[in-house]
C-alpha cells in the first residue's frame, strides 16, 4: 500500500491545482447525487429472537390498529377531576382529540384503572394508526392545541410517548459547532499555518459529505437508523481532522529537512497517510463488530460510523497532498518560510551512541528524517518513561487501575423519561403518573396471548395468575381482538422500569406464572412493552459480548500483525486499548451513575444504555489504534534508520508526542461536542469517547507505551539486519 500511496500522490502532486479542482468537482456532484437519490433515515428496532419482540409482532398481526405508536395525556388538579366544570372540559378536549387525523383510539380518562384514588390525576391513552418517525411533529401540535382550554379550568396537562417525542423541537447543533471551532482555533496553534489548518478542516468536511451522501444512498435501500449520521458525523469529522493533522505535521517536518513541497506532500502520504487508512480499516474492522450483537439497528449504526471514517481517510490520501504541494512553504509558520532548511539528527545530538546501536550510518543515511531543533531539543528530554522505564511502567499500571477500578460499577438500563430534565413535558407526565398510581405505572408489562381456542378463558385464567403474582400491582382486563383468537393483558409492576425488581419479575412472569397458567392448553403468550424489551436487550447483549469481544480484538489484532509484522507488537497495541476502554468505563459510570458526577453535567442519575458500552468498545478500539499505528509506524521507521528498538522509540516519541497531544485535543473537543446533544446514547458516548482518548494520549502515550517499548526494546521485531551483519563481521573466523 505504501507504493500505491506513493505513486498517487507524485500523480496528483504533479499539477496539483488542477487535481484540488478535479477532486473537489468530483467531490460535490457524488454529494449532489446522494443529497437528491437518497433516502430518509428510519428507525426498525426490531430485535429477531427476543421475546418482547414476539409480543410486538403478535401485536401487529392480530391487533391491527393498535401497532401504532401513541400518545399518553395526563391531566391533573388541584381538586376532584369529576366537578362539574373540569368534567366537561376534559370531555370536550378528549372529544377534540377523537376527530383528528390518525387517531385510531381514545381512552375515557375516567375509565376504571385511569382515575387515581383521591380523583385528582387521569390519563388518557391516544392510539394512531402509524408509527411516530412517519406521522411527524403535527400529531403533538394538534394535541396541544386540543388540551390548551383545560388550563382555564384549572387542569393541568402533561404528556409522553413516543407521539410527544417526534414532536420536539431540535436545538440547534451549538455544541457540535463551538467543537468545530475550537478543533480550528487548535490546528492553528499547533501548525501556526493558516494554510495547513484550512487544508485540513477542508479535507475533513469533503469526506463528512461525502460520507453523509453514502448514507443517504444506503437509506434509499434499506432501513439505516436516525442515531447512524449523528454517530457517523462524530467519529468521522474527529478522525478526518486527525488524519489531517498528522500528515500536515509531517509535511511541515519534511519541508524543515529540505524537501521540496511535492516531495515532503509525498513523503507524507506514504507514512503518515498510510497510518491513516491503516488506523481507519481497522476502526471499520472493530466497528463492524457490533454486526455480531444480534441487534440489527446497532450493527447499522456502527458500520455506517466506520464507512465514514474510512471515507475520509481516503479522501485524505487524495486530496491532502496536492493541497499541500499547492501551499508549498506556507504549509511552515511564516517565520520559517524564508529560512533554509538546516537539518539535525537528534539521535546523535542528545547522547546516543549510534556507533554502539549499530545505527550510525544508518541514520546518516537519509536526511529527509532529521529533525529541526525543536525536534532535537524534545528528543533531549525524550520522557523520563524512556530513561526509566520501570518506574513509569509500574506508576502508569497503578494510575491506570485506580481509573479502570470504577468501571466495575456500571449498571445497564434505559433511561427514561424520568432522567430527562424536569421542565420537558414527558418529565412532567412521568412524575405525574408515578405519584399518582405508583413507580411500577410507567413501565407497564403488556403480555400478548395467542389462544386459538378458547381465547377468553384462557386470557382470564392467565389473568388471574398474573394478579396473584408478588410485586404485580394490578392488571388490566383482557383485551380480545376482533376474531377472537388473541388477547392483551396489561401488568403494572409494583417497581420502576430501572430497578432490578422489575426484570426479575419479568423473568418470574416467563419461567413461573404463564407456563403454569397455560399449561394443558394450546396457547402461547409473550411478556412484552417497551421495559421488556430492555431486559431482552440488555441480556441479548451479555449473551453475545463474549463473540464481540472475539471478533473485535481478534479481527484488529490480525490486522496489527499484518501492519507491523510482528504478534507482540499488535497484542501490546490492544492492551492499550484495552485500557483506555475500561478507564472511559469507569469515567461514565462517574458521571452518570453517581450523584456528584451527575450534578457536574447537569443531568440525574440514569442508568447506563446497555449497547452504549458496546459502541465505545468497538470505536475506542478502533479510535486508539489511530495513535498506536502513529506512534508505532514511526518507532519502526526510526527502527529501520537507527538500527535499535530503545533510541527508535526515544525519537519517534520525541516527533509524536506534540502532534498525537493535539490530534487528541482535537478529537477530545469535537466529542465533547456532541456530548451536549440530549440524547442519552450521544451524549453518553461522546463522554466516554473524550475521556478515553484523554488517557490515551496523556497515560498510555507519554508514559505506558514509552516505557513498554523502551523495555521490550529489540524483541518487537527481532535484531535490525544492519546490526545483525555487523555483529557477524566482529565474530573472528574459526
Amino acid at each position: 500500500m505504501t507504493a500505491m500511496l506513493r505513486n498517487l500522490a507524485q500523480a496528483t502532486t504533479r499539477r496539483p491545482r488542477v487535481s484540488i479542482a478535479a477532486l473537489l468537482l468530483l467531490s460535490i456532484a457524488l454529494i449532489g447525487a446522494g443529497t437528491s437519490a437518497g433516502g430518509d433515515f428510519v428507525d426498525d428496532f426490531t430485535v429477531p429472537g427476543i421475546e418482547s419482540q414476539k409480543a410486538q409482532d403478535l401485536i401487529g398481526e392480530r391487533f391491527p390498529g393498535q401497532g401504532g405508536d401513541s400518545a399518553t395525556v395526563v391531566l391533573t388538579s388541584g381538586g376532584p377531576l369529576k366537578q362539574a366544570g373540569r368534567a366537561s372540559a376534559i370531555a370536550a378536549a378528549t372529544a377534540a382529540i377523537e376527530r383528528q387525523p390518525h387517531v385510531s383510539s381514545v381512552e375515557d380518562p375516567f375509565s376504571a384503572g385511569h382515575l387515581s384514588r383521591d380523583g385528582r390525576t387521569a390519563f388518557t391513552t391516544v392510539t394512531y394508526d402509524g408509527d411516530a418517525d412517519d406521522l411527524g411533529k403535527e400529531p403533538r401540535e394538534r394535541l396541544e392545541e386540543a388540551t390548551k382550554p383545560l388550563a382555564r379550568a384549572g387542569v393541568g396537562v402533561a404528556m409522553a410517548g413516543p407521539i410527544v417525542d417526534a414532536g420536539n423541537e431540535g436545538a440547534l447543533p451549538i455544541g457540535e459547532l463551538a467543537g468545530v471551532v475550537v478543533a480550528l482555533v487548535l490546528l492553528l496553534l499547533v501548525l501556526r499555518s493558516a494554510r495547513a489548518a484550512l487544508s485540513s478542516l477542508l479535507t475533513a468536511f469533503v469526506g463528512l459529505g461525502l460520507g453523509f451522501a453514502a448514507l443517504g444512498l444506503a437509506a434509499a435501500g434499506m432501513d439505516i437508523p436516525s442515531l447512524a449520521p449523528t454517530m457517523a458525523a462524530m467519529l468521522g469529522l474527529g478522525a478526518g481532522i486527525d488524519y489531517a493533522l498528522l500528515s500536515a505535521s509531517r509535511v511541515q517536518e519534511e519541508l524543515r529537512a529540505g524537501r521540496t513541497p511535492a516531495a515532503a506532500a509525498t513523503r507524507a502520504n506514504e507514512t503518515a497517510g498510510h497510518s491513516a487508512v491503516t488506523a481507519a480499516g481497522i476502526v471499520l474492522v472493530s466497528i463492524s463488530g457490533l454486526l455480531v450483537t444480534g441487534i440489527p439497528f446497532v450493527g447499522k449504526v456502527g458500520v455506517a460510523a466506520g464507512v465514514m471514517v474510512l471515507l475520509t481517510a481516503l479522501v485524505g490520501v487524495l486530496l491532502l497532498p496536492p493541497l499541500f504541494a499547492a501551499a508549498g512553504r506556507k504549509m511552515l509558520p511564516r517565520r520559517e518560510r524564508a529560512q533554509p532548511a538546516a537539518p539535525a539528527d537528534p539521535f546523535e545530538a542528545n547522547g546516543f551512541d549510534a556507533a554502539a546501536g549499530g545505527g550510525g550510518a544508518a541514520a546518516e543515511a537519509d536526511a529527509g528524517h532529521a529533525a529541526d531543533a525543536a525536534d532535537a531539543a524534545d528528543a533531549g528530554h525524550a520522557g523520563w518513561a524512556v530513561r526509566r522505564p520501570w518506574f513509569a511502567l509500574v506508576l502508569g499500571s497503578i494510575v491506570a487501575v485506580v481509573l479502570c477500578v470504577p468501571a466495575a460499577g456500571i449498571e445497564l438500563g434505559q433511561p427514561d423519561n424520568g432522567n430527562l430534565p424536569r421542565d420537558e413535558t414527558q418529565r412532567q407526565a412521568y412524575d405525574r403518573l408515578a405519584a399518582a398510581f405508583g413507580p411500577g405505572f410507567n413501565g407497564p408489562l403488556v403480555v400478548a396471548v395467542d389462544a386459538p381456542q378458547d381465547a377468553a378463558g384462557v386470557a382470564g385464567k392467565l389473568r388471574t395468575a398474573l394478579a396473584d403474582t408478588p410485586d404485580v400491582v394490578s392488571v388490566s382486563e383482557p383485551a380480545l381482538n376482533r376474531e377472537g383468537d388473541a388477547a392483551l393483558v396489561t401488568v403494572y409492576p409494583r417497581s420502576s422500569p430501572q430497578d432490578d425488581q422489575t426484570a426479575d419479575l419479568v423473568k418470574r412472569l416467563r419461567d413461573d406464572t404463564i407456563p403454569a397458567a397455560l399449561e394443558g392448553s394450546s396457547a402461547t403468550a409473550y411478556v412484552g412493552g417497551y421495559t421488556a424489551r430492555i431486559v431482552d436487550e440488555a441480556q441479548r447483549i451479555a449473551d453475545r459480548l463474549p463473540l464481540f469481544a472475539l471478533v473485535v480484538v481478534g479481527l484488529s489484532l490480525l490486522l496489527l500483525a499484518m501492519t507491523f509484522r510482528s504478534l507482540k507488537v499488535a497484542v501490546l497495541s490492544a492492551v492499550f486499548n484495552l485500557v483506555s476502554i475500561v478507564a472511559a468505563y469507569g469515567v461514565i459510570h462517574l458521571f452518570f451513575q453517581t450523584e456528584t458526577g451527575a450534578n457536574l453535567i447537569g443531568v440525574d442519575v440514569q442508568p447506563i444504555v446497555p449497547y452504549t458500552p458496546l459502541f465505545m468498545f468497538a470505536i475506542l478500539f478502533g479510535l486508539s489504534t489511530d495513535y498506536n499505528v502513529f506512534l508505532l509506524s514511526r518507532v519502526r521507521e526510526e527502527w529501520q534508520r537507527l538500527g535499535h528498538v530503545g533510541p527508535a522509540v526515544a525519537v519517534a516519541s520525541a516527533r509524536t508526542r506534540r502532534t498525537i497531544t493535539a490530534a487528541g485535543a482535537i478529537m477530545i473537543v469535537v466529542f465533547l461536542g456532541f456530548a451536549t446533544d440530549p440524547d442519552s446514547t450521544i451524549k453518553m458516548t461522546g463522554i466516554g469517547l473524550a475521556s478515553a482518548i484523554l488517557v490515551d494520549i496523556t497515560l498510555v502515550r507519554l508514559v505506558l507505551a514509552p516505557a513498554s517499548l523502551t523495555l521490550l526494546g529489540d524483541r518487537l521485531w527481532g535484531v535490525h539486519p544492519t546490526v545483525a551483519e555487523s555483529e557477524q563481521r566482529r565474530v573472528p573466523a574459526a
